[in-house]
């Protein structure tokens, strides 16, 4: 959906899978990087789904800015920090389990976190309808949240 959204926008776009964005980042392919927010503590600490703070790690590593663009509402600042923000745990059985079919040995155990927390040092900024927060992000995103 994304990719198609993009290309009617006239932006270039060229669809790779998570784990290939190290590879594209260190031959210097990617400009930056834009990823959306499921919450955002008051401190720019960022939950999203699992493997963005990965893709932020290598942003920061490669030089690549990494933004975050998300509505106000995504803003909880009642919680000081990425801490504070309950990760939800998926069931096992959807990364050991496929047509009914178990893929993995009897005896190994799984873990399938949702989301992951990505700290605000690795975010260049964060974008919403209200303007864009850069840090320190407890001032700019109390600016943002009071713009009616």
């Amino acid at each position: 959906m994304t990719t198609w959204e993009l290309k009617e926008d006239g932006i270039p776009v060229k669809l790779i899978t998570d784990n290939m964005c190290g590879f594209f980042m260190n031959k210097q392919e990617i400009d930056l990087v834009v990823v959306g927010a499921d919450r955002i503590a008051a401190n720019g600490d960022v939950a999203n789904k699992i493997g963005t703070y990965m893709v932020a790690v290598l942003a920061k590593e490669n030089k690549i800015p990494f933004y975050v663009a998300a509505p106000v509402s995504t803003l909880d600042l009642s919680l000081a920090s990425g801490k504070e923000i309950p990760i939800e745990e998926r069931s096992s059985e959807e990364v050991m389990i496929i047509n009914n079919k178990r893929i993995v040995p009897e005896g190994v155990e799984a873990e399938h976190p949702a989301f992951d927390i990505t700290p605000n040092h690795l975010v260049t900024a964060i974008i919403t309808e209200n303007g864009i927060a850069r840090a320190p992000f407890t001032e700019s995103l109390q600016a943002l949240a009071n713009q009616k």
